[in-house]
Order: C-alpha cells, then structure tokens, then sequence
C-alpha cells in the first residue's frame, strides 16, 4: 500500500472527480463544462460546514465594527457573517465604507447586502493574494481595516498588513466544522479530490485517519490549502490560483488536458 507523500503512478483515465464543496446551484457551472467536454463524472460534497459565532461570543472580541473605514473579504462566508452581526448588533455600516475582496465573484456577492454601484468595492485582478495586496495598497493609507474571517483566518493577509504598517483587527466570526465524509470517501472511487480550504484537509484525516492517497490526484486552491495538502504528506498534483489559472475550474482543465496529450 502507498504511503502518504510517496509519488503517484499516472493515471490511465480520469473517471471520477471530488469536488469538496456544495453542489453549484446553476446547471450553467463551469464543472459541468468539464463533465461534457472530458467525459467524467464531477461529484460534490463538502467536507465542511461554516457555524456562526454568535453576537455574545463576538463582543468579547471587544471589535468596533462601525470605527473601521475598510473590509477586507476574501470568501462569500466572511461576507455572509460580517453583514450577520451587524444586523443581530444593529451596527450601522457607513456608505463611505470600502470594500476589498479576493476576486471580482466575492466582490459581487455584496450586491446581497448593499447598493453596489453607490459603494466603494475594489477586487483583484487574477484571484491571488497578490493582485489583493496591490489594489490594496493603492488606498491603504489613512484607512483602518477589518479582516472578517473563521479560526482559520488567511496568515499571509494578516502578514502584508502587519509588514506594511496597515491599522487592521481580526474578527473571527464563523467557524469551519468537519462533515462526516468516510462513506463519501470509501466508496466513491475518486481518481481527483480538490480542496478548497485547510479546514477541507482536516476533515479528511478527522473522518480517515489513515487516508493513504494511492494513486488518487490532489487539487487544493490558496496558499494555506496548498500548504495544509503537503503538511498532510499528500502529493500535490493540482493547484490554483497561478498565472493563467485563476480557478480550481482552469486547473482541472488544464490537468485533464495534460493527460489527453
């Protein structure tokens, strides 16, 4: 049997593919393209679940949301739940406030929340926390900013803005919870699973202590994931966002069509 981090012998044909997230609600999803383009099966599961921190627990943060001048989001759930514990604290946001997410996807998910096209929202260019970085930087000065996310908050955001001498807190206001997956796992016949989130990985050997990856192809999008699949000793064959590979949708696209070559 194969012992985690021990390189995998290629594949002769991708059949089945593990999504770790929810099924998309639209039948339009790009993973669907690949189903028809790649003749696989593309599953959806997800290792995850995001629980709210309640407001209780929030204030012994002793976090002023209504003093800070910018939001930094970089997954819809931070949105989900900042815009959550304003309203069960009744805190009103200013409209001068600005708005600076990961992606142009995220960005637009605020329209659930607020009147986009009056405020301030600002996105990177390509999906990494680079092209975050360089929109921030062009407006860090004078500006305080709120960093909303789970325990397993983003390091290399938290880094940049201690480096650059940014005024920022960190309110943690949701939590990831491991799903129960072993079933999923054990009798799916995966030949790809793709991870989105270190809290993914964890959920793996939570439910599989003794995962051993035998052949099977690992996708991990963001830098923590990447870094929570290789301190986990799986062999990473799959990775976004890069140059040109902006999604876990690219990526798999690129990947399946490196085999058919």
């Amino acid at each position: 049997m194969q012992k985690k981090g021990q390189k995998t012998s290629k594949a002769p044909k991708i059949k089945n593919i593990l999504i770790t997230q929810p099924r998309p609600d639209s039948d339009k999803s790009p993973y669907f393209e690949l189903e028809r383009k790649y003749s696989v099966s593309v599953s959806f599961h997800p290792f995850i679940r995001i629980e709210g921190v309640p407001s209780k627990d929030f204030r012994k943060q002793k976090i002023d949301i209504a003093t800070f001048t910018a939001v930094i989001f970089t997954s819809r759930h931070a949105i989900d739940h900042f815009f959550r514990i304003c309203e069960e604290m009744r805190i009103n946001v200013s409209q001068d406030t600005k708005y600076f997410c990961i992606t142009e996807a995220v960005a637009l998910y605020l329209q659930k929340f607020i009147l986009y096209r009056k405020r301030k929202v600002f996105y990177g260019a390509d999906g990494t926390n680079k092209s975050l970085f360089d929109v921030i930087n062009k407006h860090k000065n004078n500006e305080r900013f709120l960093f909303p996310c789970s325990e397993n908050m983003d390091n290399e955001v938290v880094s940049w803005l201690k480096t650059n001498q940014c005024e920022f807190d960190v309110p943690v206001l949701y939590r990831s919870v491991s799903n129960e997956v072993k079933e999923v796992i054990e009798k799916g016949n995966y030949d790809v699973i793709c991870f989105f989130t270190p809290s993914g990985v964890k959920s793996l050997f939570e439910n599989i202590p003794a995962y051993q990856q035998n052949g099977t192809y690992i996708g991990a999008f963001g830098l923590n994931t990447i870094q929570a699949v290789t301190e986990a000793g799986l062999e990473l064959q799959i990775k976004a966002p890069e140059p040109q590979v902006p999604s876990m949708v690219t990526a798999l696209d690129k990947f399946l069509s490196s085999l058919d070559k």
